[in-house]
């Protein structure tokens, strides 16, 4: 029997709204709720996502050598990693390494990766979309 439900990760960041918007671009999701302290990007404003709290002096993590800890990181499936890590560094994100998972940095700093779809997962992308 379940204790809880995951409601939200919150990833504390220096600025709520940019790093929610990096996310909404990057899972084609929307931003379901955002004041001047918190965002939330998820599939609906009834539904676990993703939320970003301001954190006063937020220090950017680090990686991988981890002088300040990663505090979290985000697995990303994609259909092309190299075609997704191009979209990724479009939108702002810095490339941090890795292969065959691409590693990059979000624009607050925290981890996250690109990982090749696993074949039990249907694709992501819609064939009808441009790209």
């Amino acid at each position: 029997m379940a204790i809880g439900r995951l409601h939200h990760l919150i990833i504390d960041c220096p600025d709520p709204l940019a790093l929610a918007t990096f996310y909404s671009a990057l899972l084609d999701l929307p931003i379901t709720y955002r004041d001047e302290d918190f965002a939330v990007v998820s599939v609906s404003d009834r539904a676990s996502g993703l939320a970003f709290q301001r954190a006063a002096g937020h220090r950017a993590p680090t990686w991988p050598e981890g002088a300040t800890p990663q505090q979290m990181h985000l697995d990303v499936m994609v259909d092309d990693v190299p075609a997704a890590s191009a979209a990724v560094l479009e939108l702002g994100a810095t490339a941090l390494g890795g292969d065959p998972v691409a590693v990059f940095a979000d624009p607050a700093g925290h981890p996250f990766c690109l990982i090749p779809r696993p074949g039990w997962a249907p694709p992501v992308t819609d064939a009808t979309m441009p790209g």
